[in-house]
């Protein structure tokens, strides 16, 4: 059984920002022992996934090895090439996959623990279970429309950068040559500016998607408008009243807190691999393998410390679904009347 709910039922209202956050910091540090059970799992799992895909990488790298001076055949390279994209594709999504789950489960214990309900941990991973076709479907859905909305804004740099190769290649002087150059550069920067904007869209436009599917029981098609319509307009006057606004700020400060416990937690596996090669140079990394006997502890001590301290990202989410039902469809009314 769980303790006592950390807000009673009387606190549920519009919440600042601020609010929000020193809210969820405080559930996150009286149920830790349970959001890092529920966490662990899928860390672990997104773990083995990720440690598969490097040690297959490890054909490719001493491929590209190879055609780095030159010893390579070109059909080969192109294969690897290929091959070395396609896996690292797939374990993008399946990890992203495991991370909208951990939400979904995580979402299903904090959301009705602040409404005051008593729920069992398990229920968050039974309803993960039960909702796994909607959330699967929602997820496929979201990344064809993040695919789309990705190639929108790289498309100006990707035209660009055409231009400018096409300037290189036409070119027989030295100032035209320069000038391809030039635009070629600038359309590379763009290009990656709008891959960086449209990852940033995509974390706003579906952070709600989890515990919308959580709490709700919607298709795939519904849940995936439904978490739109919450992001949609505004909630108060001003400039900060606008939804999309608030959700740029709570994203920011979730990935500022994952990125220093992603650094701080990967420290023990980076000396173990500096000890050995250098981990940003290809060669170095295939000329001297660290053994797993020590790089596997160092990396499960990183694991352990991300399922520490990741489910308060969650639990952001989580408070912030709960806020705009409030603010947009008077739930702590909703509930109050309930409870009489």
């Amino acid at each position: 059984m769980l303790r006592p709910v950390s807000h009673p039922l009387s606190e549920l209202r519009p919440l600042a920002l601020g609010e929000i956050i020193d809210r969820s910091a405080t559930f996150w540090r009286k149920h830790l022992k349970t959001l890092f059970l529920l966490s662990l799992g899928f860390n672990l799992v997104t773990y083995i996934v990720t440690k598969a895909m490097q040690l297959a990488m490890q054909r490719s790298l001493k491929v590209f090895q190879e055609a780095a001076v030159g010893r390579g055949d070109p059909a080969t390279v192109l294969g690897e090439y290929g091959r070395f994209f396609g896996v690292l594709t797939g374990t993008l999504v399946v990890t992203f996959w495991l991370y909208w789950m951990s939400t979904l489960v995580v979402s299903r214990y904090v959301v009705p623990t602040l409404l005051g309900e008593t729920v069992s941990p398990v229920e968050g991973l039974r309803r993960g279970l039960n909702r796994l076709g909607t959330l699967t479907g929602a997820f496929v859905l979201s990344l064809l429309w993040a695919v789309g909305a990705n190639l929108l804004m790289a498309l100006p740099g990707g035209l660009l950068t055409g231009a400018g190769a096409g300037l290189l290649a036409l070119s027989d002087g030295p100032g035209g040559r320069l000038a391809g150059g030039v635009v070629m550069g600038v359309g590379l920067i763009l290009v990656l500016l709008g891959l960086a904007g449209g990852i940033l869209w995509y974390l706003l436009r579906f952070s709600l998607l989890a515990p919308v599917v959580a709490m709700e029981d919607l298709s795939a098609m519904s849940a995936f408008r439904r978490s739109g319509l919450l992001l949609s307009g505004r909630v108060e006057p001003g400039f900060l009243g606008r939804v999309t606004v608030r959700a740029m700020i709570l994203v920011t400060v979730v990935s500022v807190i994952l990125l220093a416990v992603s650094l701080l937690s990967g420290l023990p596996a980076l000396i173990v691999q500096f000890s050995y090669r250098n981990p940003l140079d290809p060669a170095s990394v295939a000329a001297n393998p660290v053994p797993q006997t020590l790089l596997v502890p160092a990396e499960l001590l990183q694991v352990v410390g991300q399922a520490v301290f990741s489910p308060l990202a969650l639990v952001f989410y989580a408070l912030f679904y709960l806020d705009m039902r409030v603010r947009r469809e008077g739930l702590d009314l909703e509930r109050r009347l309930e409870a009489r």
